[in-house]
């Protein structure tokens, strides 16, 4: 399979790269800093590129059978566009190319599904950045792509243990938490299992 990753040197991106890598496929890593990225394979292509730059995620998307979205906004916790707009670019031009299948990294809490009194304060903190994701999210399912949209608890760097708790409606109900390495896993299984089409996955450890 031949991948795009945007964001793939950031901290899931890296993981799911690598992971990506490991288990044969053809990997296009598209990153605005690629010295950020200390990877190097035969099956890995590395393209410097802005996915505000609509030209540039033209060139980079042809020919690719799947894209991965680990993009993040630059504006912390004030409101933003951000990621609605690279994703719009993203998905036009997947429809532009005929590519139907994306998997898109948002947060928990886009869907207002986080239990309890600390669920409620933690998605009014982070309500720009989750309606940003939203936006993003909506915009895909609105273009009738092939999706997994997977909704990450706090993220950690703790190392690899590929057990983790995964919720279709709401989040887990326990675990506030997931390391960055056991969402990528998740990512590639969502990628190859079909029971995760149109799908949308809460995941926590």
């Amino acid at each position: 399979m031949n991948i795009i990753v945007f964001g793939a040197s950031g901290g899931v991106g890296k993981h799911f790269t690598k992971l990506a890598l490991d288990n044969g496929h053809n990997v296009t890593a598209f990153v605005r800093s690629p010295s950020k990225l200390d990877l190097k394979h035969e099956r890995l292509a590395i393209i410097q590129g802005d996915a505000f730059d609509k030209e540039a995620v033209k060139s980079a998307i042809v020919g690719k059978d799947a894209v991965i979205s680990c993009l993040g906004s630059t504006t912390g916790m004030k409101k933003s566009n951000q990621l609605e707009n690279m994703t719009k670019n993203i998905v036009d031009e997947m429809v532009a190319n005929n590519i139907q299948r994306i998997i898109y990294v948002a947060s928990a809490g886009i869907e207002n599904e986080i239990p309890g009194v600390m669920g409620k304060i933690m998605i009014r903190m982070l309500r720009n950045v989750l309606t940003d994701h939203s936006n993003a999210v909506n915009y895909i399912k609105d273009n009738n792509l092939t999706y997994s949209i997977v909704r990450p608890m706090g993220l950690n760097n703790k190392v690899f243990t590929g057990i983790y708790k995964e919720a279709m409606t709401g989040v887990p109900s326990t675990g506030r938490t997931i390391t960055r390495a056991n969402v990528a896993d998740f990512m590639y299984k969502a990628l190859m299992n079909s029971e995760y089409k149109n799908t949308s996955v809460g995941l926590s450890d």
